[in-house]
């Protein structure tokens, strides 16, 4: 016989967690299950250790830089007293032990184990059978995107996971894919000694974004010594035991590791959809506005395919715990999505792209301003690379994206993501009274610049 629970989350990464946590503490009856590490890719893996390592990274550099700012600096890196600082630190920020605790603190029941859907309502782990009174909510993530490369299988490839856990750096890596997570790890191992290559088989790096923030990064990459191969398509791969090799169209690069970092994929197959009328073979879990997947059944986080960010999945989480208690609130509106690629410069963006407005209808106008001609930019001198462009609606007058590049973009996106989600009309933010000196200032100079 089934056991009756109020709500049953299976997953539980960052967008489950809080959805179980947050039902419990609001007196639901909730079983979280999760088979693997309670708060899932971003503590342990994604967000916390890689920035870590980045910031290490960057320290290193802006050290370096002294050299062309207040007279030269010799700094010599050593990767394994900063890895092991860096797990230490991440571990002590977040446990699992201590996660499972935090929810259990709240009401919540845990298990530990694969939940699979089994019929409307039902979800099996084990022997054990949960049924929902108000529902199922789906928060199993993705996993590393591994693509069918003739001679991959079986090799000892790396995926980010085992890039943030190495504790010693290889002479040489070539880093498969140019979206954010290959950029920001293969900045990571150059700016410590590392020969890296990175292998992007689309024309340009950072395909999804502004061709200027492609620019941008192949630039600054170039600078840290990062050969870069774009429209190269990864055609087969060897390793002899010591060294990979990736065969392209006309030539091959090696490394002694591969980093494979093209995306990530949903593992929806084993979840059980098919007794709830959905297709396993399905590429996300598509959802409503409200999350809803289908009768009492909802998903958050990546598993839903609106962009694997954990600020999406705690987005959306509120969302559902909303609708589940019947609390009134917006529905999902991803207009103003940002999101950052962290490397040094950070590249910020939220919105739309101009080729995205363009292709939607929008009465397109941009502007681009650089970095370096803006007051700030030509105080901080060396490491000042960026820009700020503007993607505006001229017939609404309002701004439907925008980039931040530089060395506080992410920061800086901040006011343009206000400036996207609010429909702030462009004269609005003319008019605006900007600091002096900062690097926020550049969105004044680009508004300057718009034509509308």
């Amino acid at each position: 016989m089934a056991e009756q629970v109020d709500v049953v989350v299976v997953g539980l990464g960052v967008g489950g967690e809080e959805v179980a946590g947050k039902l419990a503490a609001a007196g639901l009856s909730v079983v979280g299950i999760e088979h693997n590490l309670v708060g899932g890719e971003c503590p342990y893996w994604g967000c916390i250790p890689s920035k870590m390592m980045i910031r290490a990274a960057n320290a290193l550099t802006e050290a370096r830089r002294v050299e062309g700012l207040a007279g030269r600096a010799e700094v010599y890196p050593d990767w394994g007293p900063v890895a092991k600082r860096i797990r230490e630190e991440a571990t002590d920020n977040w446990d699992d032990k201590v996660a499972v605790d935090r929810f259990t603190g709240k009401g919540g029941r845990f298990v530990r184990g694969y939940g699979t859907l089994a019929g409307p309502g039902r979800v099996q782990v084990g022997d054990d059978v949960f049924e929902a009174r108000r529902g199922v909510v789906i928060g199993t993530g993705t996993s590393a995107a591994i693509p069918p490369i003739e001679g991959l299988a079986g090799t000892p490839y790396w995926t980010n996971r085992e890039a943030i856990e190495t504790e010693t750096l290889p002479a040489s890596l070539v880093v498969l894919g140019g979206g954010a997570i290959g950029l920001e790890l293969a900045q990571v191992f150059a700016r410590f000694g590392v020969r890296v290559t990175i292998v992007e088989a689309l024309d340009r790096l950072l395909a999804v974004e502004e061709p200027e923030s492609s620019d941008l990064a192949a630039e600054v990459l170039g600078a840290d010594g990062i050969e870069i191969r774009v429209g190269a398509k990864a055609e087969r791969i060897s390793h002899d035991g010591g060294e990979f090799a990736v065969h392209l169209g006309g030539g091959s690069v090696s490394g002694e590791k591969l980093l494979v970092a093209t995306g990530r994929r949903a593992q929806l197959g084993d979840l059980g959809l098919d007794t709830v009328g959905l297709d396993p073979k399905a590429r996300l879990l598509e959802v409503d506005d409200r999350l809803r997947a289908g009768d009492k059944l909802w998903g958050v986080g990546d598993v839903t395919g609106h962009g694997a960010f954990t600020h999406v999945a705690m987005y959306q989480a509120g969302i559902v715990i909303r609708d589940i208690l019947g609390q009134d609130g917006p529905p999902a509106d991803y207009r103003s999505l940002p999101r950052v690629t962290f490397t040094d410069p950070e590249i910020g963006a939220v919105g739309l792209t101009e080729q995205q407005a363009r292709e939607r209808g929008v009465a397109v106008r941009t502007t681009v301003a650089p970095l370096p001609e803006s007051a700030r930019g030509w105080i901080h001198k060396v490491g000042n690379e960026g820009f700020i462009k503007l993607v505006a609606d001229a017939d609404r007058g309002v701004l439907v994206g925008a980039t931040s590049a530089g060395p506080m973009g992410g920061e800086v996106l901040s006011g343009l993501a206000v400036a996207v989600h609010g429909e702030v009309p462009v004269e609005s933010l003319r008019h605006m009274i900007y600091a002096y000196p900062t690097f926020h200032r550049a969105i004044e100079d680009a508004l300057r610049k718009l034509e509308l």
